[in-house]
């Protein structure tokens, strides 16, 4: 196949656009690195023959074609991973409409953990994509980003001085009710640590306008091409959020520990 990624990541139905040989004989049929089940870990693998199998002829075409890659681990030589592979009429696309062992839907135990309260919504998430349903995996990764600006929004309410909470307490609720996520996003903007906004730009609204965009207006098989970035960048937002807070709330325990001491330093 003409690259590593389309087989090591993409998703079922998710359509690679390129240009292929008219010849099967003359498509790349490139080295991949996967986990193997026999050795336990991640491996190289390589086509275990010349030729896709059942296409075992001098310049097969390729034209709307559906052809098997065979796989085999080159550590143990003994576990294989098996790809099917649809060829476009036109030969300007590929897609992966098969895959064994299939394609992973476990979430990474790391990854899951720095989701936290998200984890459920991210699988959902990840399942959607799986089955090739780009337009259901936007929904779960907006729904995480809905959750991630409450969640910014509760710490305004923690931020506020006494004697500003109960003048703004009124208007902050008001706006956790509203279902225009602008109002939150331009409430929160300021809790956001400069490594998420790059050159000034907000996370959070670039990535709420691709996500309903998509759902409202996309194909599922163009949620599937944006879904990764938005499934890495929603990653690393939670994760980073998730640290600066808990930083913040040590920085702010530690202070009112030293200013403990230092008042029962000043009264002896």
């Amino acid at each position: 196949m003409p690259d590593a990624k389309f087989l090591e990541e993409y998703s079922l139905y998710r359509k690679l656009s390129l240009k292929i040989p008219h010849s099967l004989n003359y498509i790349d049929k490139p080295a991949i690195n996967m986990m193997c089940h026999e050795c336990k870990g991640v491996r190289t693998f390589t086509q275990h023959n010349q030729y896709f199998e059942n296409y075992k002829i001098e310049n097969a075409s390729s034209e709307d074609e559906i052809v098997r890659a065979a796989y085999l681990c080159v550590a143990c030589r003994k576990f294989r991973r098996y790809f099917f592979i649809k060829i476009s009429p036109d030969l300007e696309s590929i897609t992966k409409i098969g895959q064994y062992p299939p394609w992973s839907i476990a979430g990474d135990h790391n990854i899951e953990s720095m989701l936290g309260k998200h984890q459920a919504l991210y699988r959902k998430g990840l399942i959607s994509e799986s089955q090739g349903y780009g337009i259901g995996a936007f929904a779960y990764y907006r729904r995480i980003l809905e959750e991630i600006i409450d969640g910014l929004l509760e710490q305004v309410e923690k931020l506020l001085a006494s004697s500003e909470k109960e003048s703004y307490l009124a208007a902050l609720e008001n706006v956790k009710k509203t279902r225009i996520v602008a109002e939150k996003i331009n409430l929160v903007r300021d809790l956001l640590p400069p490594i998420l906004c790059p050159d000034g730009k907000n996370p959070l609204s670039l990535l709420h306008g691709i996500l309903s965009e998509g759902l409202h207006a996309d194909t599922d098989e163009r949620c599937l091409e944006l879904a990764v970035e938005t499934r890495e960048i929603l990653i690393f937002l939670a994760a980073t959020i998730a640290r600066t807070s808990n930083e913040a709330k040590i920085f702010t325990m530690k202070m009112q520990s030293l200013l403990e001491k230092k008042k029962i330093d000043n009264s002896k």
